[in-house]
This record gives structure tokens, C-alpha cells and sequence, in this order.
């Protein structure tokens, strides 16, 4: 390749500015809305949660920008935003040491200028990967305030302005209302967003599944606003693992087992059956177990008779014909992925550059890729394709002026 594209990367990472909540929520709420206070202390993990210990001193302890909102205290910590931070990634940190890309417009914009990248999708950090900290929220009224701030924020601010067709927006949803969640959809599509964040195991937040009738309002909206449901790996707020003593690189090769669940669940479902328009984008999931479990579907619907009369009548064609045109993945080095490329199509194989988290390839991604698409031996139009072309497609890109 003579020249690589420039790239679109659909998951790289917003760390909230410190003001956000406070400058749009209502001043009735100000207070117990999200702000943050700086701390001393330990950054801990408790029943599988960052939790922050006043006062306390070990390792993993120091100054933290904690977010305060009603009963949760979480700390910034450098895992959030590793780039160019030299601590472990669950050492406190505050804004004044994180790159300041991390928050601030002018200077992401400037990071993506450096590192060959045109667009960017965001995801949210204080929220977590799907609103996760809004559901646990027990006032819903303000809770829905805070998922509307955030999402005319990112769309204004954050992906307005100079950022407009470059940064990306990717709204929340109240998960725990869907006619709400649906009317979202349709006010932010209606700001020229079209891309949400789901849970990849919604059971697993204490909601019903993809494979209920309760999603449908949803799905439904999603269909008729073309808007891309997306779904990052620890959306469901657990991440797999082997045993209690099992160093964080166990969990690290295993998580995209989130992945695997989430497809599993969405081809099963019928959901492309009944919303032929409906897409979904997966997030550090890479895509290099695809062809198995597509092969693995497709085996069991031929006996789908000893497991459900009725299956094919619901799911006429074998399931792996419902990952063409709906199931899309991202690599950041998944090499065995893309040399089976034919098996999961090419056009929705897309390319992530996690800013600024431990995984990413920034600020060298250019020649992360430029060696990924030699090693995979793709052809100048895959190439286009992995780096562009296939995230143009999944969200509908053309909106924002963007060309293939």
C-alpha cells in the first residue's frame, strides 16, 4: 500500500470534563448531581467494584479527582486514562496529570491529527460503558436528567463545533424505562446522533434479556432512526475470569468472551429477523472466534427439531446469514481474524484505537496497522476497508461528510 486511508477508530474513550453535570443539570440538583471533589486515598476493589478509601494509605493510594454523585464516590484512576501516565492502572489520578486529550476538544483533536486518524466514537468513562451508573441511581428523575445532560453535551460540545465530523457521538439510554429509552433514540437521532450504547448482558444489570418482547420500542426505534447499537466489553459491569486468585492479564485474554455472549444472545433472538435494518457494533471483542460460533449456529439449526419445533419458523435462514449486514466487530491486532475474513465479511470488520486506554496504539497506530494489514496480507481495498470504509457503513457515516 502506498499510502494508508486515514483512519476512523469506533472505540476510543471520553474521560468527562470535571464541570459537565454542574453547568447543565438544574441548580436544584447541582448538589447531588455529579461533580467532583479531590481526595486522598486508596483506590480499592471491593465485590468486584473501584471503590475509594478516604484517608487510607498502601498501595494504590494517593490524590484522586473523585466523582461524587448521590451515594457513589468513584476515583479517577489511571487505568481510565493510561496514556502517558506513569502509574499502575489502579493508582489514583487527578485531571491535571491525564493527557488532557482525554477531556479536552482541542487537544483529542490534536492527538488524532498526530496519530493519522480522521474520526473518533467516544465512549463515556463516569457513566460507565452503558449509563451503568445511572441505572443504580435510586432518584430516576434525576438520573434521567443526567443521561439527557450527557447526551446534548457530546453532541453540542464534545462532537460540535470543530469536532463536528470527526468526533463522533455515542448516546445513553435510561435503561430502566424502554418507552424512555426508546423516545431518547428519537430525540437525539433527531440532533443527528445515531449511535447508542447497550449492555451486552442486560440480564446481568438485573433488566430483561435481548431474548424477552421487553426490547422492542427500542429495537423498533433503532430500526426506523438507523441508529447503531453498540455494545463495549464490560457493558454488563462483569468481566470474565477463571478464579478468585487469578492475576488481571486471565481476565484481560478472556474478555472477549463478553463478546461471544452478547452475538450468541442477538442471533438467537430473531431480533434481525423482525428489524431487518437493525445494526450492532461490538468493542474490544475482536473478531477472530466468529467463523467458529457462526459455524457452531448454523450446526445446531440443522437439528433445530431435537431443541425447538419451532425455531425455523421464527429464524427461516441459518443464523450465520443474520451476522451479513448486522453483526459488526472491531481488532486492534486480531491477525487471525482478518485472515478469515471471507468467513465474516469484510466490510464489517473495523478498527479501534481504545484513546487512552492500557490497549491503545496511540500515538503509533499508523504503523500498527500498516504491519497488521501486511501480516494479514489484505489487499489495498481490505485495507481501506478495515481502517474506514467498514465503520462508514455500520454507522452511516455520509451524514457527517465523511467519504470512503
Amino acid at each position: 500500500m502506498s499510502e494508508l486511508p486515514k483512519i476512523i477508530s469506533v472505540d476510543d474513550h471520553v474521560v468527562e470534563p470535571p464541570t459537565l453535570w454542574q453547568e447543565r443539570l438544574p441548580a436544584k440538583h447541582r448538589a447531588e448531581g455529579p461533580h467532583v471533589e479531590r481526595r486522598k486515598g486508596q483506590v480499592a476493589v471491593e465485590n468486584g467494584k473501584t471503590v475509594f478509601r478516604e484517608g487510607a494509605d498502601g498501595p494504590h493510594s494517593g490524590w484522586s479527582d473523585v466523582w461524587v454523585y448521590q451515594d457513589m464516590a468513584w476515583p479517577l484512576h489511571a487505568g481510565y486514562a493510561q496514556y502517558g501516565v506513569a502509574k499502575e492502572s489502579r493508582e489514583p489520578v487527578v485531571y491535571d496529570e491525564i493527557h488532557p486529550g482525554c477531556w479536552n476538544q482541542d487537544a483529542r483533536l490534536a492527538a488524532m491529527d498526530s496519530n493519522h486518524n480522521e474520526a473518533s466514537l467516544c465512549f463515556p468513562t463516569v457513566p460507565r460503558f452503558c449509563g451503568q451508573t445511572f441505572l443504580e441511581r435510586e432518584d430516576k428523575e434525576l438520573a434521567l436528567l443526567c443521561v439527557r445532560a450527557y447526551n446534548d453535551w457530546t453532541i453540542d460540545e464534545w462532537c460540535g463545533g470543530a469536532g463536528k465530523g470527526r468526533l463522533i457521538p455515542v448516546t445513553l439510554i435510561p435503561l430502566w424505562d424502554v418507552q424512555l429509552a426508546a423516545e431518547e433514540v428519537r430525540r437525539c437521532a433527531d440532533k443527528g446522533a445515531h449511535a447508542i450504547a447497550f449492555s451486552e448482558a442486560p440480564h446481568a444489570l438485573g433488566l430483561p434479556s435481548v431474548h424477552s418482547d421487553y426490547w422492542e420500542p427500542l429495537w423498533q426505534a433503532c430500526n426506523e432512526t438507523e441508529t447503531t447499537v453498540n455494545m463495549h466489553i464490560g457493558s454488563s459491569s462483569r468481566m470474565p475470569s477463571t478464579s478468585a486468585d487469578a492475576p488481571q492479564m486471565v481476565g484481560v485474554t478472556l474478555n472477549t468472551q463478553n463478546s461471544i455472549h452478547a452475538v450468541t444472545d442477538w442471533i438467537w433472538s430473531g431480533v434481525f429477523v423482525r428489524h431487518p435494518k437493525l445494526k450492532i457494533a461490538l468493542s474490544e471483542g475482536q473478531v477472530g472466534w466468529m467463523p467458529f460460533y457462526y459455524e457452531r449456529m448454523d450446526s445446531i439449526w440443522k437439528r433445530a427439531h431435537l431443541y425447538d419445533a419451532t425455531l425455523k419458523e421464527r429464524m427461516p435462514e441459518p443464523p450465520s446469514s443474520y451476522g451479513r449486514g448486522h453483526v459488526y466487530g472491531c481488532i486492534f491486532d486480531d491477525v487471525t481474524g482478518l485472515r478469515q475474513r471471507e468467513y465474516i465479511g469484510m466490510n464489517q470488520i473495523m478498527l479501534e484505537i481504545d484513546f487512552p486506554h492500557s490497549d491503545s496504539t496511540y500515538p503509533h497506530t499508523r504503523k500498527v496497522v500498516e504491519d497488521l494489514c501486511h501480516e494479514a496480507g489484505l489487499t489495498d481495498d481490505e485495507a481501506r476497508l478495515l481502517v474506514r470504509g467498514s465503520a462508514i457503513e455500520c454507522f452511516g457515516l455520509e451524514r457527517f461528510g465523511i467519504a470512503s
